[in-house]
């Protein structure tokens, strides 16, 4: 039989602006830092690595894990669009649950440029060549950023179908918004009323204001996953554990070529997969009380809602008017984190971001932010191109979320303050704890650590 996978550890550095001042060894070596301190672990035990990143050179994993060791372990380096994350989790689940390791380590970084994503292939032709060119050819051709396009267009066609309104996508960021404030990582912290939101001096395309999407971002995360073997080597840490109940990747369909705006943006896939990952995982849609999805854009967070099941097709526009993506609403709480739109979104860290959040969230440490009595969450990271990857969580113990007071997380963390609801940097002693004690290099950490010394 498979082995079980679990997400034993995690760890986030803040997102940032992209203005280099934070690079992206250092970036991937805190995060990795806090993971291994969290499962409390030390390289030594990492049997396989993947790095998840868009915009890096080919062996940028190793140029961020041999800070912590040359232990010669597997790694691998992959790229699929904004799903990167979780794409790299869903391989070390691979490796897991096909019994090729026991612990994997799953780093996600990236280090962007300011302004909207632009590629840097521009001598050769682009991977989203027949989409654009399809929605030109339908929707027109226009000077705003190319994905607002592909999701303002989305939304419209939402709009005219369903009877949404631009009111609504705004009141996804509102909350967006609202929610960020309690996430020390998140790049935006501010929240805005819903006319601040609407302004029309800031709109970017559509039904878009600028505050309904996300930013370019610099930022790391990282989990590690491990099987059942390795647990139950480690009673002590069950409590902590989260389980990966069930996983679908997929790519696109025929019918993302179907000329509808929100075809085009793979919702399809996305409906797809959740259905498949909540089938694995022996639940459905009401069964999850917290959720983190891809809402690199406000109208997409609407598409999602109504694709992953939770609300009736064509209605995603009258839950969000009731109240229900939010605290206090019918039991879901969508992005507590903020989202990719006010947390932001360094594309290859997202869905280990989004992995990060939901594990603090069913752990009970996000304690002030909780989606209150949940024992599942569902986690949705989409990548133009395309790919999805929908991951369902569960606690390893069977118990339902309640809060941890930030002294017991403190103690037990590792890191001696809670993380979820407190962002620090890591020390040289962190990452000497970590460090694999029989095949450790001081050469490739000097300039990492010389930062981390500068910055402590």
């Amino acid at each position: 039989m498979a082995s079980e996978s679990y997400v034993l550890g995690v760890g986030m550095t803040r997102f940032l602006k992209p203005r280099r001042t934070r690079e992206y060894p250092e970036l991937g070596y805190e995060a990795a830092v806090k993971a291994l301190i969290d499962a409390h672990i030390t390289y030594d035990d990492v049997q396989a690595g993947v790095a998840c990143y868009c915009y890096g050179d080919t062996t940028s994993g190793q140029r961020i894990m041999y800070q912590l060791g040359m232990t010669g372990i597997p790694i691998y380096n992959t790229n699929n669009a904004c799903a990167t994350g979780s794409t790299g989790l869903h391989l070390a689940r691979t490796l897991v649950k096909g019994d090729q390791a026991d612990c994997v380590l799953v780093v996600g970084f990236e280090q962007m440029r300011p302004g909207s994503i632009k590629s840097v292939w521009d001598d050769r032709p682009s991977p989203l060549g027949p989409s654009t060119k399809m929605m030109e050819n339908t929707f027109g051709k226009h000077q705003s950023p190319r994905n607002a396009q592909y999701f303002g267009n989305a939304g419209q066609e939402y709009m005219d179908k369903y009877g949404a309104k631009a009111e609504d996508f705004a009141e996804i960021a509102r909350v967006s918004h609202e929610h960020s404030q309690r996430n020390p990582y998140a790049q935006f912290r501010t929240a805005y009323t819903l006319d601040q939101i609407l302004d029309q001096k800031t709109q970017i395309y559509g039904p878009l204001t600028k505050l309904q999407c996300s930013p370019t971002s610099d930022g790391a995360a990282a989990a590690i996953i491990v099987s059942q073997r390795f647990l139950d080597a480690r009673p002590h840490l069950k409590s902590q554990a989260i389980l990966m109940a069930g996983q679908q990747l997929l790519t696109d369909g025929p019918e993302v070529y179907s000329r509808s705006a929100i075809d085009l943006v793979g919702f399809n896939m996305s409906r797809q997969a959740a259905q498949l990952a909540m089938e694995e995982a022996g639940v459905g849609a009401k069964d999850i009380g917290v959720c983190e999805l891809h809402d690199c854009f406000s109208t997409n967070e609407l598409l999602l809602l109504d694709a992953l099941g939770f609300s009736e097709p064509g209605k995603a526009h009258e839950m969000v008017r009731r109240g229900d993506i939010t605290y206090g609403g019918r039991g879901l709480v969508v992005n507590p984190s903020g989202g990719l739109i006010s947390k932001g979104h360094p594309l290859g860290a997202t869905g280990l971001a989004q992995c990060a959040e939901l594990t603090w969230q069913l752990r009970g440490w996000a304690n002030n932010r909780l989606a209150p009595g949940t024992d599942v969450a569902l986690q949705h990271n989409l990548g133009l191109g395309g790919a999805v990857v929908v991951t369902i969580y569960k606690r390893a113990d069977g118990q339902v979320t309640r809060p941890i007071s930030d002294d017991d997380v403190s103690r037990v963390s590792g890191l001696g303050y809670n993380p979820a609801v407190e962002a620090r940097y890591i020390t040289p002693q962190d990452g000497e704890r970590v460090q694999s004690k029989t095949k450790h290099h001081e050469y490739p950490l000097q300039e990492t650590a010389e930062k981390l010394r500068a910055r402590i």
